[in-house]
């Protein structure tokens, strides 16, 4: 039993899943036989034990109708799931996990001893409640019971096989379910909110990078022209080997309707032809892709530094714009600054004032390494123009 065991929990931790657990109520003894086996970095990204009721309506932002339930261990889950895609390594598949339990305790209970789990991930949700005989085991063999159902659920989400015995009985029911989402969906729960952001690796290196730091050009690439590409290219050189280069294009506009999820999908097929990186988010505002993307690298142009420290736009309030930009600085995101035509002028970084506190998060990418003066928008122009004159 050990040696099976053992072997799933290597090959969990060989498979290239990154994963973050919330755990409450039992199957205390698998986060212990994931992080006792060597290579636990590799999949765990953190475990979370939220115990107490009030620990559990803090990571759930409400007051569960039942903390021991099905629907409790699908909130966790994916809680657990958009956690675990802001901690992960650009381009790896990510999984969360929930598990909520009513085991043995001092006290009798009057219901049952059971417990419920779930996993998701980008394109999969599972969920499985299992209720075990009353009186059967003590405290710690329904621990140990739960923790191998819970290892099995991760070994399958891992796609890994898991060899050894659960122990259930025969006569403990085991119910379970899961739902397939395609694209399409995915990129609805993203609208609706669901979910943080989905990641398209479509780089040859999205698996392989180790790299902490995302390098991010934001933008709406309607369309996404050689300018872009070559930014991109400049500021990674810039960054060296610590960053993974990615694009990121938010659903939501500040300005303009959400995309539909037609044109977003029309809009990820640019990347898919250069094999670039993209996210889909929605968050319009830095210091918003700030906390979603922490520790990361922006690659903007002057125009946007203009606005991002123009107090106009925070309600006018020179110390809101500190504060907020502060927040960014905090997460440990830096701008990467090219220079852009800015009425009629074309200014580099040193051309603008930037607050002496904030100046340290503004690095400039050299105008002889970058300049490009044209812009989607006057690009999408002239073929529509052309269109017109043919």
């Amino acid at each position: 039993m050990e040696g099976l065991l053992r072997a799933t929990v290597e090959a969990i931790h060989s498979s290239p899943t990154q994963a973050v657990l919330y755990v409450s109520g039992g199957a205390s003894q698998a986060l212990g036989h994931l992080m006792s086996v060597p290579g636990a970095s590799n999949t765990v990204l953190e475990s979370v034990v939220p115990y107490s009721r009030m620990s559990m309506i803090q990571l759930l932002g409400r007051i569960p109708t039942h903390f021991a339930s099905q629907q409790t261990a699908e909130e966790m889950a994916l809680l657990a799931y958009n956690r675990a895609l802001k901690l992960s390594n650009p381009g790896s598949p990510v999984l969360g996990v929930g598990f909520t339990g009513s085991l043995a305790s001092t006290r009798p209970k009057r219901g049952d001893h059971r417990f419920h789990l779930s996993t998701r991930t980008s394109d999969r949700l599972w969920a499985s409640t299992v209720t075990l005989s009353k009186g059967l085991r003590t405290r710690e063999q329904e621990e140990k019971v739960s923790s191998l159902c819970l290892l099995k659920a991760i070994a399958y989400a891992c796609k890994v096989p898991a060899t050894f015995v659960s122990e259930l009985t025969e006569s403990e029911v085991y119910e379970e379910c899961e739902k397939q989402f395609n694209e399409d969906e995915e990129l609805e729960q993203l609208i609706n909110g669901q979910i943080c952001f989905k990641v398209y690796p479509f780089s040859s290196e999205a698996n392989k990078s180790n790299a902490d730091r995302k390098i991010i050009l934001s933008g709406s690439f309607n369309p996404l022209h050689d300018g872009h590409l070559k930014l991109l290219d400049v500021a990674t050189s810039i960054c060296g080997r610590d960053g993974y280069p990615c694009f990121e294009i938010s659903a939501v506009n500040a300005d303009k309707p959400p995309l539909t999820v037609s044109q977003i999908k029309e809009r990820v097929k640019q990347f898919e032809r250069v094999g670039k990186t993209v996210i889909i988010s929605t968050q319009p505002y830095f210091y918003k892709k700030a906390e979603l993307f922490p520790g990361s690298a922006f690659v903007i142009g002057a125009d946007t530094v203009v606005r991002l420290i123009n107090p106009k736009y925070y309600d006018g309030s020179n110390q809101k714009m500190l504060e907020i930009l502060g927040g960014c600085k905090r997460t440990g995101c830096i701008f990467l600054v090219g220079g852009r035509n800015i009425d009629g002028v074309f200014k580099v970084l040193e051309d603008l004032e930037i607050p002496e506190e904030l100046k340290d998060m503004f690095i400039p990418i050299p105008a002889e390494r970058f300049r490009m003066d044209i812009s989607s928008t006057e690009i999408r122009q002239k073929a529509e123009n052309i269109e017109l004159s043919d």
